[in-house]
């Protein structure tokens, strides 16, 4: 996502969609990423999740016009079922990702962008990739290999803010909004 809109407000949260794994599918990562032994900076457990859209810095105006538009989302819940690991080697990114996305995750991918167009924001220029990013800063990339499946039921989708600390960066859930059919 591009933030293409000005806004007058200084106050501002770096925002984005996503899909957060239930308690079980975390555990299960966590221990993939102990098997894997990334050499680089494992995402800590409580920070696990799949981006739907990176919004950025988001003034307090244009997150009541996010919140509206993620509320107009109507998309049907799907099983993401994470089986494969790999890596982005230029941004030193280690993560697990899925062989084929169920067409319900694309779904709900084209119907965000198409409702946060509104707000001012333009989809990402890169084709969506599935995936929950395991380790950052690898210093080995990885070759994509199948793992044992991850998989979760995914009923919602959340807003997250992005906070940086002295220690890394923390998520937190600002919103959620259940996944229904049509």
């Amino acid at each position: 996502m591009v933030n293409t809109a000005r806004s007058t407000y200084y106050y501002t949260r770096r925002l984005f969609f996503a899909l957060w794994p239930t308690q079980a599918a975390r555990k299960a990562l966590v221990g993939l990423q102990g098997r894997l032994n990334p050499a680089g900076r494992p995402t800590p457990g409580e920070n696990l999740h799949s981006t739907l859209a990176f919004l950025g810095s988001v003034d307090t105006e244009r997150q009541v016009c996010v919140e509206r538009a993620a509320g107009r989302v109507i998309s049907p819940p799907f099983e993401l079922r994470l089986d494969r690991v790999g890596c982005f080697p230029r941004a030193g990114i280690i993560w697990s990702g899925v062989s084929g996305a169920p067409p319900a995750l694309h779904t709900l991918v084209e119907r965000l962008n198409r409702e946060l167009a509104a707000c001012g924001f333009e989809p990402d220029k890169r084709p969506f990739t599935a995936h929950v990013t395991l380790a950052r800063k690898a210093e080995e990339p990885l070759k994509n290999a199948p793992h044992p499946p991850v998989a979760w039921w995914v009923d919602e989708f959340c807003l997250a803010e992005s906070e940086t600390l002295s220690r890394g960066a923390r998520y937190r859930i600002r919103k959620r909004w259940p996944l229904r059919f049509p």
